[in-house]
């Protein structure tokens, strides 16, 4: 399954709750029924619909595209197979010009016309129409976006429109009840509901949008329609779904208010949307890893990497740091940092809590901006040196020095390439041929010579944190040597 972004069914909740209802009839007395009183109260939405419905909008974009086709036929006509045989294989038109339309949602937040939606729904469009629930239909210029945090902004020529009101994501909890309002599949103006069902979710490929996970039925169309609370007010601006059919399957995802807000007002002043940086990796911390960093419980965000010359870098963190709090406020898992850390602008100076071989400490940090490369490492071509290869018989590796070539990509001083890997403990704890390592219990691995010795030391049937480097970045693994 994966996380797709949007472009809502509505379930048979009322007929569940009926049912309980009639069957609850059945153990109260006479006179609640007779009186026509409801048995189970329910939630009733249509105030929320009748005021703030308006302001909800359809967004409708077309984009032009270039195409090689060898027919001339826009791609996906069903003429284009009669064309292909003729031509030859790898055969190539010339380039052909069409258009892709798609429909979204949003909302509109001022009454001289700012709107706000997702940026992946009107991102690289040339036109971007906006339907009101009048059917009244505008030409939208687009003031700005954030594709990091999916949001854009909107204008269009009109007065006194309706708008919505907006609320504190901050104060969502989970089990309240919230309303999802956009166009799914093109059905515009479909109402949905659900609740809230896990907040501050980050997802993989967006790490600094603390997510609102709920159970509203969205489809694509819904994409940058509003989330509304019990009170009318926009807590969300619905997303992205988790999915392995391209439909809802329970699991939808939208960008807090309040994070969508703080870049809404940069992008209104025509500025760049800036996050806060600290230049570490981070990971979680596992049973194996808490115990081989002398932790007494898996929590926090475990450093496998510093950036060279990054904030963290700077104030003395180290890999194998264990940050426990930022500013005071606890972190029980890697994804907990990445937002709290965005929201903060650059020159703030934050204050971390780790751990450091087992021992706490305070150590002050300079936030600076998300440089624009953050993210995007190279990875580089690993290649072993010239000199001998080395057999750590003990994890039944072989191994061979770093080139210096890939030293210099890597930006590390020492490391050895892992060249075979047998059955035994390192195979155990997933390393792999092609991994670097460069720490073996928290010592840097300077050649080939200095891991055998570590290893020979390493006491048996104790846990032993391995800093590797694999692709795009560095992480740890847990090993332990039999007895």
């Amino acid at each position: 399954m994966q996380v797709k972004s949007l472009l809502g069914i509505r379930r048979p909740l009322l007929g569940a709750c009926v049912g309980l209802a009639l069957a609850l009839g059945s153990v109260v007395p006479a006179s609640a029924g007779a009186e026509g009183q409801d048995l189970v109260a329910l939630p009733d939405f249509t105030p929320i619909v009748r005021q703030f419905g308006p302001a909800v909008v359809n967004i409708s974009t077309t984009e032009t595209k270039v195409a090689h086709s060898s027919s001339p036929f826009p791609p996906g006509s069903p003429f284009n197979q009669f064309f292909g045989p003729f031509l030859g294989p790898g055969a190539q038109g010339p380039a052909q010009k069409y258009q892709v339309q798609s429909l979204g949602s949003g909302f509109i937040v001022s009454p001289d016309g700012y709107i706000v939606t997702a940026a992946h729904v009107v991102r690289g469009a040339q036109k971007i129409i906006v339907s009101l629930t009048n059917h009244q239909q505008y030409r939208a210029k687009l003031v700005g976006l954030s594709t990091r945090i999916d949001v854009a902004l909107l204008k269009i020529n009109a007065k006194s429109l309706p708008t919505v009101r907006l609320g504190n994501s901050s104060r969502l909890e989970v089990g309240q009840w919230v309303l999802a309002v956009g166009a799914p599949f093109g059905f515009e103006n479909s109402v949905t509901q659900g609740v809230v069902s896990a907040t501050s979710r980050p997802l993989p490929d967006d790490p600094y949008i603390p997510f609102v996970q709920t159970d509203v039925p969205i489809n694509p169309g819904n994409s940058g329609g509003p989330l509304f609370n019990m009170k009318g007010q926009v807590v969300g601006i619905n997303d992205q779904i988790y999915t392995s059919s391209g439909g809802y399957m329970g699991l939808s995802f939208s960008i807090p208010i309040n994070v969508a807000m703080d870049a809404v007002k940069q992008l209104k002043l025509h500025q760049k949307v800036h996050f806060g940086w600290l230049g570490v990796m981070v990971q979680d911390v596992s049973m194996d890893l808490a115990r081989s960093f002398h932790m007494k419980e898996p929590m926090g965000a475990l450093v496998s990497q510093v950036v060279p010359n990054g904030p963290a870098a700077k104030a003395g963190l180290k890999p194998g740091d264990v940050i426990v709090s930022f500013d005071g406020q606890p972190i029980y898992n890697s994804a907990q940092l990445p937002p709290l850390v965005g929201a903060l602008p650059a020159g703030y100076e934050a204050k971390l809590g780790i751990i450091r071989n087992g021992h706490p400490m305070t150590v002050p940090i300079m936030v600076e901006n998300l440089p624009g490369n953050a993210g995007s490492l190279q990875s580089p071509t690993l290649g072993s040196s010239p000199q001998k290869k080395g057999e750590i018989r003990r994890l039944n590796i072989e191994v061979g020095p770093l080139s210096a070539s890939a030293r210099q990509q890597l930006q590390v001083q020492s490391g050895v390439l892992v060249l075979g890997v047998g059955n035994g403990p390192a195979a155990e704890a997933g390393v792999r041929p092609g991994d670097v390592i460069l720490q073996m219990a928290q010592q840097p691995v300077t050649s080939v010579e200095s891991l055998q010795k570590l290893v020979a030391s390493l006491p048996a049937g104790q846990p032993v944190p391995v800093l590797l480097h694999r692709q795009q970045g560095n992480f740890y693994v847990v090993l332990s040597l039999p007895r």
